[in-house]
């Protein structure tokens, strides 16, 4: 079984604004520099064929680079817990929106079922644990975290391992966007 998702990989620039940022939650497990990027679809475990007309599929997504930059922090709910993680907000939204769309009909005529979550691009920074502190103080004072604009040509199919310490990401195939 493949384990797969969609994403952008933020620069390296990107990625130092937002490990700086990073800290100040007790117990919040930490996303490391690899473990960056900026999900367009979730795909999940899928058989080896399928992970072939996946690859195939995305081939066929045409769009334009996507120009984005890092706008403040938030949180998802975990229901009743702190949190269940904390994230970079994006924005403008619209540009990735309209692209995870291209995307999501690709997967769909490929066979997968399609998206049924409302897409809010982000880039996850934390995952908060059962144990973990309260994110309040950070969310407050990462509140104002930008960066300047950025575009990006390309996105990435990943195979996603977990392991105890958390997941490892691997790059498989790389798709230009100016198609």
């Amino acid at each position: 079984m493949h384990r797969l998702f969609v994403a952008l990989r933020p620069p390296s620039d990107i990625r130092a604004l937002l490990l700086d940022a990073m800290g100040g939650i007790a117990n919040a497990r930490w996303q490391d520099d690899e473990q960056l990027h900026l999900t367009l679809r979730y795909i999940g475990e899928v058989e080896r064929p399928m992970a072939e007309d996946i690859a195939t599929a995305l081939d066929g997504v045409r769009a334009a680079p996507v120009t984005f930059r890092i706008a403040g922090v938030g949180r998802f709910d975990g229901g009743g817990r702190p949190g269940s993680a904390v994230w970079a907000g994006i924005s403008p939204r619209e540009p990735l929106a309209a692209l995870h769309a291209k995307i999501d009909t690709a997967l769909t005529r490929a066979g997968l079922e399609p998206e049924r979550r409302a897409y809010l691009p982000h880039i996850t920074l934390a995952r908060l644990l059962r144990n973990a502190g309260s994110p309040d103080r950070f969310l407050a004072d990462q509140a104002m975290l930008s960066s300047a604009p950025v575009t990006l040509d390309h996105f990435l199919l990943y195979e996603s391992r977990l392991r105890s310490t958390g997941a490892t990401y691997e790059a498989v195939a790389r798709y230009r966007l100016d198609r």
